[in-house]
Formats: structure tokens, C-alpha cells, sequence
């Protein structure tokens, strides 16, 4: 499908203010407290996923005091790297500690010292010699019988995933609304939409710089109101991390029973297949879900998972657009700063 656009008042349009987001899970991971933090690197696989989000120097560090038990002092450390080097230096040390996997003690000479969290210290010692073990096993061909391919997969999580945005900009494109409460949609709504008094709720600015982000951008966005909303929801936020953590871990078109899931992780996996992380199938006997490439990128950083996309619009110097599309969230976004004619 070709549709033309023109946009209007060109001329005096205003840019839109940067959105400030999580960039994952790990900003979140280190603003809990720090019994909860500790809770958490009982799981080699939240240990593992904390060392995948570290810049490169700090798994450097994770990797040279794997098996040291003593402190290591500061001003050793600092001698680990050529002086022009010093700021990287301090932001992966700012960035062990935030997330606890470098705890700072001080002798009696009030001199600073690092020395590695214990529980991840142990864990990812018990990791690199011996690997790890999911919860739970993929179901076997003989319980599930034909999956749905990786492609398939992709164009049902893209299909959840625009629904999803479709219904959160109000859009009367929807023909499928997802099954989350008005309180939810609100929820995550916050901050994307404004209102005055007797309007209709519109796009902020915010709002529209989140619609032209990756989608794990926006996808980490949603799970971090999703997960800071929890607790009103009677959930424990550790668990949610927990488990959407040791989700990224699982294989992509596996199909894992639902029976292995706890309570929590039952509703929240419901949650994340409306967002399109997961599929959901019945058979026989058993259910079960099937990871899709959005939930197995939950770790990744966003340098990591970005990737360079075809455009679909051209731009003449008389401000028309023309969109070659068949996304109806694409057209959508289009309509936001152009008229279409």
C-alpha cells in the first residue's frame, strides 16, 4: 500500500524532548535494596545476565576477582589501567557497585577496598565450571508435535507487539484490544499521553519520541512500568525481575510447560503474551508457552539488539511524504504530524 502525506505547518514544528528510559533491566536490578539485589543472585542465570549488561572493562574486573576471596584496594585497582583511561575505569567500578557485585569496605586506615559479592561470587564460580540449569525443561516433540517456525513467531510477537501500540495511543485502528485492565493501560500510558480538563487524552512528547524508538527501547520501557507497578498489584517486583531475567535465558520456538510456572509467573506470563514475549498452545493434555525473540533479547543492551532497518518514507523538499507500508501502526504514527491525503 502507497498513501501520501503532507506535513502540516512544516515550518514551525517542534522538535520533541528527548525521552529519558532505562536502557534494561539492570537500571532497575540496581535501584532495589540490597537484601532484595542479593535475593536475586541466587540464580546463576540473573548473575550471568548482570555480567552481560556491564560495560567491557567491568566484566574484566568480574572476571579477574573471580577467585580472589581478599579485598583488592582501590589504588591497586586504579593501577589496572593507563592514566587516559581513568573515567571508563570509574564507571565500571561505579557500576560493580551499584549493583552489588563489588561491595566497598574500608580498613582501619579508612582506606577503600573492593570485594566481590558472595553470593555471585559463588554462583558464578559454580557457572563457568560446571554451566547452568533452567527451571525447566523443553516439552518434547512427541508431546507438542509441529511448532510454530522462528518466522511465524517473529510476525505473531510483531503483530502482538503493534496491537499493543495501537490500543496505548488510543488508536480506533485496533480490531483486537489486548485483555489488560484499564488501571494497566493506564499504567502505561503515564507519561506518554497529556489531558487538559473536558479533552481527550493526546500524544505528549514524550509520547511521540517513544513511538520512533526500537522496539526493545520501548518494549524495556513498558517492562519497567509494568515491574514498578507490582506491588499494587500485590507482586513482589523481585520475582517479576527474576523471572523475566531467567526468561531471556530460555531457547527461542521451544515449547516449556506451564505447569513448571508458580502462581506469579502463571499471571505474568498471560501479561506477556498479550505484549507478544510469548505464545501460548494447547494440546492434549498439556500448555505450554514458546518464547519469541522479544523475550530472549530481555538481557541484551540496546547497542546489542539494535539493528538497521529498510525506511519506509521518502521525504520531498515540499514537505510531502510518501509511506510505503502495510503496518497499520506505521500509518498511525504518520497521521500524528501529517495529514493524509
Amino acid at each position: 500500500p502507497i498513501a501520501l502525506w503532507e506535513r502540516p505547518g512544516a515550518g514551525a514544528a517542534k522538535m520533541p524532548q528527548v525521552m529519558v528510559v532505562a536502557r534494561n533491566f539492570m537500571d532497575m536490578v540496581a535501584a532495589l535494596p540490597a537484601a532484595k539485589l542479593d535475593m536475586l543472585y541466587d540464580s546463576a542465570f540473573i548473575c550471568e545476565a548482570v555480567l552481560r549488561s556491564f560495560p567491557p572493562l567491568a566484566k574484566k574486573y568480574v572476571i579477574q576477582m573471580l577467585y580472589v576471596s581478599a579485598p583488592m584496594p582501590a589504588a591497586a585497582m586504579q593501577e589496572w589501567v593507563l592514566d587516559e583511561y581513568a573515567s571508563k575505569h570509574k564507571v565500571a567500578i561505579d557500576r560493580l557497585l551499584q549493583l552489588r557485585v563489588f561491595v566497598e569496605v574500608r580498613d582501619r586506615r579508612k582506606e577503600v577496598s573492593y570485594k566481590m559479592n558472595n553470593k555471585f561470587q559463588a554462583n558464578m564460580q559454580k557457572y563457568l565450571v560446571s554451566g547452568g540449569c533452567l527451571p525447566r525443561e523443553p516439552l518434547p516433540f512427541s508431546v507438542t508435535g509441529r511448532l510454530p517456525t522462528l518466522v511465524e513467531l517473529e510476525n505473531y510477537a510483531l503483530d502482538q507487539w503493534e496491537c499493543f501500540l495501537l490500543q496505548l495511543i488510543n488508536s480506533s485502528q485496533v480490531e483486537k484490544g489486548t485483555t489488560f485492565s484499564s488501571s494497566m493501560m493506564k499504567t502505561f500510558q503515564r507519561g506518554l499521553l497529556s489531558s487538559r480538563d473536558g479533552e481527550a487524552a493526546k500524544l505528549s512528547e514524550n509520547g511521540f519520541q517513544f513511538l520512533l524508538m526500537e522496539t526493545n527501547a520501548q518494549l524495556w520501557y513498558i517492562m519497567r512500568e509494568y515491574i514498578s507497578s507490582a506491588e499494587e498489584r500485590g507482586v513482589d517486583p523481585t520475582d517479576l525481575i527474576s523471572f523475566l531475567l531467567e526468561l531471556s535465558f530460555h531457547t527461542q520456538g521451544a515449547a516449556y510447560s506451564l505447569s513448571t510456572l508458580t502462581e506469579v509467573q502463571r499471571v505474568a506470563i498471560m501479561d506477556l503474551m498479550e505484549l507478544g514475549l510469548v505464545k501460548l498452545q494447547q494440546g492434549r493434555k498439556d500448555s505450554w508457552f514458546i518464547p519469541t525473540k522479544l523475550a530472549t533479547n530481555l538481557s541484551s543492551s540496546l547497542s546489542d539488539s539494535a539493528a538497521s532497518k529498510e525506511g519506509i518514507v521518502v521525504v520531498e523538499t515540499n514537505f510531502r511524504l510518501y509511506a510505503y507500508s502495510a503496518s497499520k501502526l506505521h500509518c498511525e504514527i504518520l497521521r500524528l504530524f501529517s495529514r493524509v491525503e
